[in-house]
């Protein structure tokens, strides 16, 4: 197996992420000249955003910042009418002649995904940012009609979803759509030019890595359900604090870094093993551990170490870092955004010992992950980043999965795996019995290690 991640093919998201600035938006074949074909000889593209929440509203924000011509969002769909309400509010309030979506284009429900993307042409785009339970059944319809996405990552949070978006990854490829996936690090211009001195050999062969999001409480801590909603309601609402839903805290927000840091050394790790637990959850009855450290490894032998943490009052950390023969490269800072990228000679981050730093500030990559998408929609190029993105999703799980079962997992191991936690979500109704139960003590089932074998819970 030699699953290498795209070069430079594309990269929590935001409560509305205020940009940088706009550049030009290079794509690898920027330079040919093709035919501008751009939806019939129109150069307006129309959006629909398919979850309304914190991410899908600052994607649907970045959507309508680019600056290559005309866009409007004009469709908006979810299951909670009061996320669908504030999330239309905010928008127009800050892009009044940009947000179009009449009353009859507002869309709530189980199968309003269906609705949205209905109201678009081929050459629109669809945002879909609901929990990544619902990435393929979504994407399924986005496929079937031909429309151009961007979806949020995870794209799967086991591998039975994962195989799914690897043949709808296939599927689009074949009709030529444009679809972006949410891991904006790989359009990042801070890493990117870390990357080409990498590859240079700035740093000599890379021997070791290490990343680290270790923070206060997260939002994957949940209390019981108050009431006035259904469990699986609740779940949605929560997502976070369900493995089933997003593949927990761990492949929520930690994939950013697996990714970047695979990314980096150019191949995608073959085995992870774990260990993680639940210490200081307090009243919480969600399913995430407190604490996960995994050892990743590629073919070579080469390691990458993760570092989660979700506790009050601990060290925090949020950067990765590449050790190389001759040094060593800073892939982030204190967050996705900026970068803040850099290289020493040494295997310190001390200023002595500086040999290059990316100017500041720096674009935005959630924003310039947009202007490359429209980019690519606008000028009919190729631009594709399923298989990466699903790639990502699958590594992360086959990390958490190690340090929730308690066992070395491997990538053939992992994409083989037939535990799937959701296998209704293309059935869901308002009414529909949540995928996991509630147990006699209050609380939800957690992952046991060593306890059931290769099931998370």
């Amino acid at each position: 197996m030699n699953p290498e991640p795209t070069p430079l093919a594309s990269p929590t998201r935001r409560e509305f992420i205020k940009t940088t600035g706009t550049l030009a938006a290079a794509s690898a074949l920027a330079g040919i000249a093709l035919p501008h074909v751009h939806a019939a000889g129109s150069d307006l593209v129309r959006v629909a955003l398919v979850g309304c929440g914190g991410r899908g509203t600052g994607a649907a924000e970045n959507a309508i910042s680019t600056s290559s011509g005309p866009i409007k969002l004009v469709a908006m769909a979810d299951v909670f009418p009061e996320k669908l309400n504030s999330s239309h509010d905010a928008l127009k309030r800050q892009f009044s002649d940009k947000v179009e979506v009449p009353n009859d284009q507002k869309f709530l429900g189980f199968d309003a995904y269906k609705h949205a993307i209905d109201s678009l042409k081929k050459d629109d785009v669809v945002i879909l940012t609901t929990p990544c339970a619902f990435r393929w059944v979504q994407f399924t319809y986005a496929v079937e009609k031909g429309v151009n996405v961007f979806m949020e990552k995870p794209l799967a949070p086991d591998a039975p979803s994962a195989r799914r978006m690897f043949k709808l990854g296939e599927e689009s490829v074949k009709k030529d759509m444009k679809v972006g996936v949410g891991l904006m690090v790989r359009h990042c211009k801070a890493r990117q030019a870390l990357l080409e001195r990498i590859r240079a050999g700035e740093i000599g062969d890379i021997t070791m890595m290490r990343a680290y999001r270790m923070a206060g409480p997260m939002v994957g801590f949940a209390p019981p359900n108050p009431g006035g909603m259904t469990d699986l309601m609740y779940q949605i609402q929560k997502f976070h604090s369900f493995i089933w839903a997003s593949g927990g805290t761990f492949s929520d927000f930690y994939i950013h870094q697996i990714d970047e840091c695979s990314w980096m050394k150019g191949s995608w790790p073959v085995e992870a093993q774990a260990i993680g637990g639940r210490h200081f959850r307090g009243e919480a009855i969600d399913q995430n551990f407190d604490v996960y450290n995994v050892e990743y490894t590629f073919d070579d032998g080469t390691k990458l170490f993760m570092y989660g943490r979700n506790q009050g009052g601990c060290n925090d950390e949020f950067a990765s870092y590449a050790h190389g023969t001759k040094g060593m490269g800073v892939v982030s800072t204190a967050g996705h955004s900026p970068g803040k990228c850099r290289t020493y000679k040494g295997h310190k981050v001390v200023k002595k010992d500086l040999t290059w730093a990316f100017p500041q500030p720096e674009p935005n990559p959630y924003q310039t992950e947009w202007d490359d998408l429209i980019h690519a929609i606008r000028n009919n190029t190729p631009y594709n980043e399923v298989k990466r993105g699903t790639e990502a999703s699958l590594v992360t799980s086959m990390g958490r999965k190690a340090a929730h079962t308690g066992q070395v997992i491997t990538y053939e191991e992992m994409l083989k795996d037939d535990h799937e936690m959701s296998p209704n979500s293309d059935k869901f109704t308002a009414t529909s019995a949540a995928p996991v139960l509630v147990g006699a003590d209050g609380k939800y089932p957690v992952p046991m290690p060593g306890l059931r074998g290769r099931k998370e819970y």
